[in-house]
């Protein structure tokens, strides 16, 4: 049984940063794809970045390129998310995501909630 569980989220002002991560149990985060998406009030779940089981390649949304990094620490057994240069437009609930094939995802997290205010 796979179980991912977040944390790292709260409250922020526009232009912090947070981090989130997400500590896999049951199998390890390299042996998995894995992935970040969001949802935000009143829309569908969106995608956010994803990392794939060799690490070597990864993928963000148009919304977050160049203010979110994706990263996994293989000691941990965690994936984690840098988010800088926080907007409001990035307030949701943000899920961890993994599965054996890079965009079929399994196994999710209960989501942490991000709170950007202006």
């Amino acid at each position: 049984q796979v179980q991912l569980v977040e944390s790292g989220g709260g409250s922020v002002q526009a232009g912090g940063s947070l981090r989130l991560s997400c500590e896999a149990s049951g199998r390890t985060v390299s042996s998995l794809a894995m992935g970040w998406f969001r949802q935000r009030a009143g829309k569908e779940r969106e995608f956010v970045a994803a990392i794939t089981r060799s690490g070597l390649s990864k993928d963000y949304a148009d919304s977050v390129k160049g203010r979110f990094t994706i990263s996994r620490d293989n000691v941990k057994n965690t994936v984690n998310l840098q988010m800088n240069s926080l907007k409001p437009e990035d307030t949701a609930v943000y899920y961890c995501a993994g599965g054996s094939n890079y965009g079929q995802y399994n196994y999710w997290g209960q989501g942490t909630q991000v709170t950007v205010s202006s």
